[in-house]
């Protein structure tokens, strides 16, 4: 039976043959998390550096986009809301993929193999990064409105 023809068993396990578990989310969310920090997290940095070469009115034009400027236009305050979904995005990035390196780290030193520990820490890796993320910019935001 050719493996083009209906009713053909595929020729490598697929993604809809497994059950998705915790232990396979952590996995690819790993991936996205840092392909997400090495590629938009390059080009925010890389953004930054050229706003501070370029001088004064750009780096303002970067902060005004990204952070907090009361005076900014429309075009700004709506570049504002997005640099802020950006950012906070990269930070659950960032812990993410810390968790998952971490929860690896700990794999690869031969613990956590066992089915109901796997998927614990597997769990726990998501509400680890979730919360982490809440933690940081609750800080952040605190101190933006305080101070």
């Amino acid at each position: 039976m050719a493996g083009n023809e209906p009713g053909a068993r595929p020729r490598s396990p697929h993604l809809q043959v497994y059950k998705w578990t915790p232990a396979m989310a952590v996995s690819i969310f790993h991936r996205v998390s840092g392909d997400g920090l090495a590629i938009v997290g390059a080009g925010m940095f890389l953004w930054w550096l050229g706003a501070l070469a370029a001088g004064p009115d750009a780096y303002a034009a970067f902060v005004a986009c990204v952070w907090h400027d009361p005076d900014a236009g429309t075009f700004h305050q709506v570049t504002n809301i997005l640099g802020k979904i950006v950012l906070i995005g990269l930070t659950w990035a960032f812990f993410q993929h810390l968790f998952s390196g971490l929860r690896h780290f700990v794999l690869d030193a031969g613990a956590g193999y066992e089915l109901r520990t796997n998927r614990l820490w597997s769990t726990l890796v998501f509400v680890g990064a979730l919360a982490a993320t809440a933690a940081t910019w609750l800080y952040i935001l605190q101190g933006t409105f305080n101070g």
